[in-house]
């Protein structure tokens, strides 16, 4: 397996690298091209000043193998090599490797990262002194690696829990969906989707065209403004990089935004991702001024019924352990956090 290092995305095939991902180990929205090189562009919205890009393919017989997307920084003690996307708005991270070459392909590419020319890196291979990777789903074969590597070289291994990622599972019926939704619960559900529909203000949902992308993608931030935790997370820089992810995914086809309405309003909206068969609940907003019509949950359970009749798998609400999510019937499942610190 030969090991290339990269130093710009222009340098890997963007078919080539979704092909791959397509049949990864965590065959994620975040894991792909379009997205990865819409985040390094902005620097996650500003949240990395200072970081150089590494990216490391490994190909056998002309064949591409696998993908590790790192960048090097300076982050919690230690000059680190992370994931591409960490990590604040990328809910999962992982290597870029189809299951059957995982192990051999991690413990190649820590080899070639410890042996790094010097004139391939500024600072030459110990210029990093660990890793540090965010957002590992729970099952994910990584972990593992990660961790019998570390004791075979004699490195400082940890690995912590993250953040939940509530998950429904759905099976094509969205009354039997809400059969698994606790009974009171799922009398509240029907309650306020029938107040909202019976209100005589003209309450209608519709996902959006995206004929205009610039104006869709404007009126679902200026939803997600009216909180003000979200206001104060739309910074300049981090609407840059919300942009630009919205206009990649649309581009690319996985892009599923759609919006509530009533008294000729848009009142609520729901940034999903439609990708491998499900949807992935990424960002949300809701004017306050409408709370009557209790538009998240009534728009909510119009998504859920979409994804249920159109044959999603699942409903995936990502990092957060916000109440709402656990009354629709989400069940948890976790990313992890491992740092690993060469000794």
């Amino acid at each position: 397996m030969k090991y290339t290092l990269h130093k710009n995305f222009t340098e890997i095939d963007p078919q080539d690298w979704n092909d791959l991902a397509s049949a990864s180990i965590s065959d994620a929205p975040f894991s792909r091209y379009e997205y990865q090189t819409a985040w390094w562009e902005h620097r996650g919205g500003g949240e990395w000043q200072n970081a150089q890009l590494l990216l490391v393919t490994a190909r056998e017989d002309g064949k591409l193998i696998g993908i590790a997307p790192l960048f090097l920084a300076a982050y919690d003690g230690q000059s680190a090599l992370m994931l591409v996307g960490s990590i604040e708005i990328s809910d999962y991270l992982d290597l870029i490797v189809r299951k059957e070459d995982h192990t051999r392909f991690i413990s190649g590419l820590l080899d070639f990262l410890v042996t790094l020319p010097f004139d391939e890196v500024q600072g030459g291979p110990d210029i990093w002194s660990g890793l540090d990777w965010y957002n590992l789903p729970d099952s994910s074969p990584t972990l593992a690696a990660l961790k019998t590597e570390s004791a075979q070289r004699g490195w400082t291994h940890l690995e912590e829990m993250y953040r939940p990622t509530p998950l429904i599972a759905l099976n094509g019926s969205f009354d039997e969906y809400l059969s698994r939704v606790e009974k009171k619960q799922r009398h509240e559900i029907r309650r306020k989707v029938r107040r909202a529909e019976e209100s005589g203000r003209g309450v209608r949902w519709f996902i959006s065209d995206m004929k205009d992308v610039e104006a869709e993608t404007e009126a679902f931030l200026s939803l997600m403004e009216h909180n003000e935790d979200k206001a104060e997370f739309l910074r300049d820089a981090m609407r840059e990089q919300m942009r630009a992810v919205i206009r990649a995914a649309h581009e690319n086809g996985w892009l599923w935004l759609a919006f509530l309405e009533a008294d000729e309003k848009r009142i609520a909206a729901c940034l999903n991702f439609d990708y491998g068969g499900k949807l992935w609940g990424y960002n949300a907003g809701v004017n306050r001024d409408f709370m009557d019509l209790s538009p998240g949950w009534v728009l909510l359970a119009y998504t859920l019924q979409w994804a249920c009749e159109h044959n999603r798998s699942e409903f995936d609400f990502m990092r957060g352990d916000e109440e709402y999510k656990y009354r629709f019937g989400a069940v948890n499942r976790f990313v992890m956090r491992v740092k690993v610190t060469r000794e």
